[in-house]
């Protein structure tokens, strides 16, 4: 899926993107492909998978 990201926290590791399908998805450091830093605004694709809290974002990379 892809998305934007809605908020990024590079000192804690974590953050939110909102999905194309208008869902804001947690995303942590752990889920990001070797080399992906994130910003606020940034497009990327990622897979939802299901998380301890509810379905979060894996696999994310800048698009």
């Amino acid at each position: 899926m892809d998305g934007t990201i809605k908020f990024y926290n590079s000192v804690k590791n974590f953050g939110f993107v909102t999905g194309d399908d208008g869902k804001d998805y947690f995303v942590h450091s752990s889920g990001l492909k070797p080399g992906t830093s994130l910003r606020e605004g940034d497009k990327v694709r990622f897979e939802v998978v299901q998380g301890d809290k509810g379905p979060k974002a894996d696999q994310v990379e800048k698009v």
